[in-house]
């Protein structure tokens, strides 16, 4: 398994004009929240708990992150139980409404994603690499992370090896 500098490293790469990054923030939760509400049906009561797929894939996400990194996995679990939480409220919705909303949230994110690497003028990361998918929400988090002046250490090591990339 890579690590979390590598992770962020090889995404950093295709990511580093400020307009790209800034289309990333929302459209990144656009999609996550998009892909909560679609896989938020079925539902399984399992015992007092409502299982979906977006629950599954979450929690198995949850794990991936915090075995990248404590710190920044726990800030993921966070995110990731908002996602679903906000799609469970959207599967809640009619049929009709919850697909066009899904959809509709699904297409804008991905808009959003291609006009920010209209900006860097390079291909999305996950082209190169699949694992570009799942780290995309956990750049965002780091990226607000560093911004607050957080993690300034990982933050050198993530550019540092950017540098030699």
């Amino acid at each position: 398994m890579k690590s979390i500098v590598e992770q962020l490293a090889m995404y950093s790469c295709y990511h580093r004009d400020s307009r790209n990054i800034t289309t990333h923030m929302l459209g990144i939760p656009l999609i996550v929240i998009a892909l909560a509400s679609l896989l938020g049906r079925p539902e399984w009561a399992v015992s007092s708990l409502v299982v979906t797929p977006a629950l599954i894939i979450a929690v198995i996400g949850g794990i991936y992150y915090l075995l990248l990194d404590m710190m920044l996995g726990v800030l993921m679990a966070v995110f990731l139980g908002l996602c679903v939480w906000a799609g469970a409220e959207i599967a809640a919705l009619e049929t009709s409404t919850w697909l066009i909303t899904g959809v509709g949230l699904f297409v804008v994110g991905w808009v959003l994603q291609f006009i920010g690497h209209a900006y860097e003028g390079r291909k999305p990361a996950f082209v190169d690499d699949i694992m570009g998918l799942a780290i995309g929400p956990l750049f965002i988090v780091a990226e607000i992370v560093f911004l607050l002046g957080l993690r300034k250490s990982l933050y050198r090591e993530v550019e540092h090896k950017v540098r030699q990339q």
